[in-house]
């Protein structure tokens, strides 16, 4: 990503698309996890696996009969309701394929059962786990330095939660053909390997947290972390969701850290990337370079990116050589638009070309500025109480200084409350930021 010049920001997967705290993975006790699949499976079958002492030619029904590897749990005719439970502490080389269907009201389940840390599947020769069916939901799994995505999403109506992924170029890749599903309450960290990275120009890729190549996808509620890696091209790159040639995509509830950016959008020539939004998510990082939104005109090779919305969003990036937006090579009211969102950052803290944003609410502080404040914008700092504690001080410019905006500006009546849950004001100005105060 060329940071010194925001006119030609950053990578994109082109060659790809042809084709709580950044800790360890959590550990789990006891069945509760097993118990809950069981109970949501109604009255389906459950199936066990165990990289230990499981035997493929075992029936699977019990622990005591689990099968042992990921080839035979793929295998499985799962039917909807029915579950499948991977042991903690288990440790599988290879790929599982999960390509049955459940339904709305009876999806197929896989978690984990036992005690110990998250069931881990790693190894480069594929993919760690393809979702390729459609009403699964998938819990309690970590995708370790896998081949490409941790977790890769080809089938429609999936819901990921509580799932891990590190190591990998993408931690959880949503593609062309995986759309309506759900990311939710899961943790992206360290996903900080590149794709292509070689000595031809302008094409490097890699280091995402999450990927959407799909359309109408929900990412909420996770912690993204360390999607940042070195590149010949761009010094460095990463993103923490990065989104190409995905449209109505909403990104939500997120805590982003110390990632390069945390989203970039565009797509190929004949693509959209269309109508995605981002809101009510906090960014930070300590590296010495990054930005937060970064999108492109018709005039860019991956634009026009049209319809993108970034709302009540809190972004702190110290450093010098750091990006609060960039909507360059033709920027329009079309392109971005920017609603109550409180940015601080050590370099340029925004910046537009040809007619520019449609910005409104917003407190912006940096050290350089290149576009022009909307209504009710105002440059100041924010006051954020501390680095990665990004609720407003006493005395913010950032409190009461927002619009008044309608729940569809953040995705609908559920999502429309604070990073903290609370619910934001409608009735009279509210504050910038993803925190009320």
């Amino acid at each position: 990503m060329l940071l010194a010049t925001p006119a030609s920001a950053a990578s994109l997967p082109v060659e790809r698309s042809n084709a709580a705290a950044a800790a360890a993975p959590r550990a789990a006790s006891g069945t509760g996890g097993a118990g809950a699949a069981l109970e949501r499976s109604a009255a389906g079958r459950a199936f066990y696996v165990d990289s230990r002492e499981g035997d493929d030619d075992a029936p699977g029904t019990s622990p005591g009969k689990a099968w042992r590897s990921l080839e035979r749990a793929g295998e499985a005719r799962l039917r909807p309701g029915d579950t499948l439970l991977l042991r903690r502490g288990g440790r599988w080389k290879g790929t599982l394929r999960l390509e049955a269907d459940g339904t709305a009201r009876r999806p197929i389940t896989v978690g984990a059962y036992g005690k110990g840390g998250r069931p881990k599947i790693s190894g480069r020769d594929d993919d760690c786990v393809v979702v390729a069916g459609s009403y699964l939901r998938v819990s309690e799994v970590r995708a370790s330095d896998c081949g490409w995505a941790g977790f890769r999403v080809d089938g429609r109506h999936n819901d990921l939660w509580d799932v891990y992924a590190d190591r990998n170029v993408a931690g959880v890749w949503m593609t062309a053909r995986g759309g309506r599903n759900v990311l939710r309450n899961s943790q992206m960290v360290g996903n900080d390997r590149m794709s292509v990275d070689d000595a031809e120009p302008d094409n490097d890729s890699g280091a995402f947290g999450v990927l959407l190549n799909g359309d109408d996808n929900r990412v909420i509620g996770n912690l993204i972390s360390g999607s940042y890696a070195r590149s010949q091209d761009y010094v460095t790159d990463g993103a923490a969701v990065e989104v190409y040639d995905g449209d109505r995509n909403l990104v939500a509830h997120n805590v982003a850290r110390d990632n390069e950016t945390f989203t970039e959008l565009g797509h190929r020539p004949g693509g959209t990337a269309d109508g995605n939004l981002f809101a009510n998510n906090v960014v930070t990082s300590s590296r010495p370079r990054g930005s937060f939104l970064i999108t492109r005109g018709p005039g860019h090779i991956v634009g026009p990116v049209r319809g993108t919305v970034a709302v009540n969003n809190s972004v702190y990036l110290p450093a010098r050589r750091t990006i609060g937006f960039s909507c360059a090579d033709g920027c329009g009211k079309k392109i971005l638009r920017l609603r109550n969102n409180a940015i601080k950052v050590g370099g340029l803290v925004g910046f537009e070309d040809a007619s520019g944003i449609d910005d409104a609410g917003g407190v912006y502080d940096g050290r350089i500025k290149d576009f022009k404040p909307g209504h009710r914008s105002i440059h100041a700092d924010p006051r954020f109480a501390g680095r990665r504690d990004l609720r407003l001080r006493p005395g913010s410019p950032a409190i009461g200084q927002g619009v008044p905006l309608g729940a569809s500006w953040y995705g609908g009546a559920s999502m429309a409350h604070d990073a903290a849950g609370r619910t934001i004001r409608r009735s009279k100005n509210p504050d910038a930021g993803a925190y009320q105060y």
